[in-house]
C-alpha cells in the first residue's frame, strides 16, 4: 500500500480539520476532491509530512512520516499552486540543481540530472533566465521539473493548475500524469482531471465521504453540490 491512514485525526488550533479518516490507497494515481474547507489540503499536507496526526496512524510509501520524517523527504515531492512559494534560486537551472542538494551524487551526474530535467520539462532554452521574470505556466513547469528532477516515488501535487490557463493546465497536467514511475496525489477541483485518476477520495467536513472509481466518488461529490 501506498498510503495507509487508520482513525487519523487533525486538531489545528481549536479546529477539528480531520475527523477519524480510515483509508487504504494503493492505485498509481489518485484525486482528492471537495469543497474548500473540507481537509482534502490537510490530508495532502499529512500524507506529505508537513503536519502531523493528532491521532492515528499513518504511513505513507512504508514509512512514519513523524519517526522517518528525511527518508519521507527524499521519496515524496510537494507541488503547491503557487509556484513562486517554491522557487528559491536565481535562475531555472540553478533552482532545478537546488532540489539536489541532499542527493548523493556526483557534480557531472547532477549537472546530467538537471539537463535532462530541463529538455523534459521544455525549459532548457530558459535555463540561465531568472526564474521570477517568466510566466505563470513556465514558473508552475519549473516548480514541477524541480519536484521530478530527484525521482521521487509519490508526488503530491494540491492544486497544480489553479492559476493557469487551459493550455498551461493540460501541459501541467500531461506530465503529473505521464508514466515515470512515480505515484500521484492530486488535490484538485477540477474534476476532468479527477476522472483521469484511478480512484478517488471525497471529504466533506473534515470527514473521508467516499473512496473508490472516480466516478462514483465524484458523482457523490456532484450531489452534495446540488444540495
Amino acid at each position: 500500500m501506498t498510503i495507509q491512514l487508520k482513525s487519523v485525526s487533525l486538531r489545528l488550533g481549536d479546529a477539528d480539520v480531520l475527523r477519524d479518516v480510515s483509508v487504504d490507497l494503493d492505485a498509481r494515481t489518485v484525486a482528492v476532491i471537495g469543497e474548500n474547507g473540507s481537509g482534502k489540503s490537510s490530508f495532502a499536507r499529512l500524507v506529505g509530512g508537513l503536519t502531523h496526526p493528532t491521532a492515528g496512524t499513518l504511513r505513507v510509501v512504508g514509512l512514519d512520516p513523524r519517526r522517518h520524517a528525511t527518508e519521507l523527504r527524499r521519496r515524496t515531492a510537494y507541488v503547491f499552486s503557487n509556484p513562486d512559494a517554491q522557487i528559491v534560486m536565481p535562475t531555472v537551472a540553478e533552482d532545478v540543481a537546488f532540489s539536489l542538494r541532499g542527493e548523493r551524487m556526483s557534480a557531472t551526474d547532477a549537472r546530467e540530472r538537471v539537463s535532462t530535467a530541463l529538455a523534459t520539462f521544455g525549459l532548457t532554452p530558459l535555463a540561465e533566465r531568472p526564474a521570477h521574470d517568466l510566466s505563470g505556466g513556465q514558473k508552475q513547469l519549473l516548480a514541477l521539473c524541480g519536484a521530478f528532477v530527484r525521482r521521487p516515488d509519490l508526488v503530491i501535487a494540491d492544486e497544480p493548475t489553479a492559476y493557469l490557463d487551459a493550455r498551461n493546465a493540460r501541459v501541467v497536467a500531461d506530465h503529473l500524469f505521464e508514466d515515470g514511475g512515480h505515484r500521484l496525489l492530486l488535490v484538485t477541483h477540477d474534476l476532468n482531471l479527477a476522472h483521469r485518476c484511478e480512484s478517488a477520495v471525497l471529504f466533506a467536513h473534515g470527514r473521508l465521504a467516499a473512496a473508490g472509481e472516480p466516478a462514483a466518488v465524484i458523482a457523490e461529490y456532484e450531489a452534495i453540490l446540488r444540495c
